[in-house]
């Protein structure tokens, strides 16, 4: 069996506590706890069979859960050559610049609808609190999709710098 299926006490409140983080930005819980169990593992490739027995979840919230991640492209799922099981890995390179350059076109349409939503309220007076706000949440959402931008071209510097962690 791989070292994964029943992880240590110490690796399972691992995953659990950053499950939870995962699951306080967002995540669905089940999810979280899989995205959290491939994360913090000790092999680079889980069958849905090593997950539902490490996560002692059934296969059902397993297949879910894993589905919701790899349409989300946090996991990736791949088929071994002679097997009928799927793998599930983490995306190869810089996994969270990954993850947040994604975010980058969620702003932008969020951005596309706070801009029709302010054309909506046009005819409002021009002290409207509610127009007032769709202002701020605007101009905070391009701030924050610029900064992004620039933020990921900095990680990248600092990245390239750093010692890459060897694989197993």
């Amino acid at each position: 069996m791989p070292p994964d299926t029943h992880p240590s006490a110490s690796r399972a409140r691992a995953v659990e506590r950053v499950g939870q983080s995962l699951e306080l930005e967002g995540l669905p819980r089940m999810p979280a706890r899989v995205f959290a169990f491939v994360l913090t593992g000790n092999q680079d490739t889980h069958t849905a069979r090593d997950l539902a027995e490490g996560l002692e979840a059934s296969p059902a919230a397993i297949s879910g859960a894993a589905r919701y991640l790899t349409d989300n492209r946090l996991l990736i799922k791949e088929r071994t050559p002679g097997s009928r099981a799927d793998r599930y890995r983490l995306a190869q390179g810089d996994l969270w610049a990954t993850i947040m350059q994604a975010r980058i076109p969620m702003m932008e349409h969020m951005l596309a609808g706070i801009d029709e939503a302010i054309g909506l309220l046009d005819r409002e007076p021009a002290d409207d609190p509610g127009r007032a706000r769709l202002l701020e949440t605007r101009e905070f959402f391009a701030f924050m999709q610029q900064d992004l931008a620039g933020m990921l071209e900095r990680w990248a510097v600092v990245s390239s710098a750093r010692q890459p962690v060897a694989p197993r």
